[in-house]
């Protein structure tokens, strides 16, 4: 089953790096992982989905990462009401008797062309991963010629998350 995890750590050098280990040291896989700042300065917001065979194993994993010494808070926040987001550059291959059916494509999954050249175009879309992968199946056939996915970035709606919101950090 895949679990989403919400870290919020210190931004300091290795913090990544340490919490990547963790995970392979006990032979799990990141699915996907984002990092970016937060609204604390000094804090960034890690995101990671991770795939698993059952509960005990993300408790595991919950306790291992809240060991860490740059971790400030861990949250499994899979079974709460998220708002979760995705982007991903798709470089799809246009001929000039294809190019008007792939921009037929793009406006229903309210995606944008980005760059547009002779042979291809370079489409954005953002938004839940199953809606990415549904977008991606339906431009297949055309040809893809890149594609850069970002992973999911999440956090819990409304005032869920309240411990992250006042942190005293020395």
């Amino acid at each position: 089953m895949k679990r989403i995890i919400s870290l919020t750590v210190l931004n300091q050098p290795g913090v990544l790096n340490r919490i990547t280990n963790l995970f392979s040291k006990r032979n799990y896989n990141i699915e996907s992982i984002t990092v970016g700042a937060s609204e604390n300065e000094g804090v960034s917001r890690i995101t990671c989905a991770v795939q698993v065979e059952n509960e005990g194993v993300i408790e595991q994993i919950t306790k291992q990462l809240n060991k860490q010494i740059d971790v400030l808070k861990v949250t499994d926040i899979t079974d709460q009401s998220i708002v979760s987001r995705e982007l991903a550059l798709i470089k799809v291959q246009t001929l000039p008797n294809t190019r008007s059916e792939v921009y037929s494509l793009i406006d229903p999954f309210r995606a944008s062309i980005v760059d547009v050249s002779k042979e291809s175009i370079v489409i954005q879309i953002t938004g839940e991963s199953e809606k990415i992968d549904a977008f991606i199946e339906l431009i297949k056939p055309y040809g893809i010629k890149e594609l850069a996915r970002t992973g999911t970035t999440a956090f819990p709606r409304g005032m869920q998350l309240q411990s992250t919101q006042k942190l005293n950090i020395v």
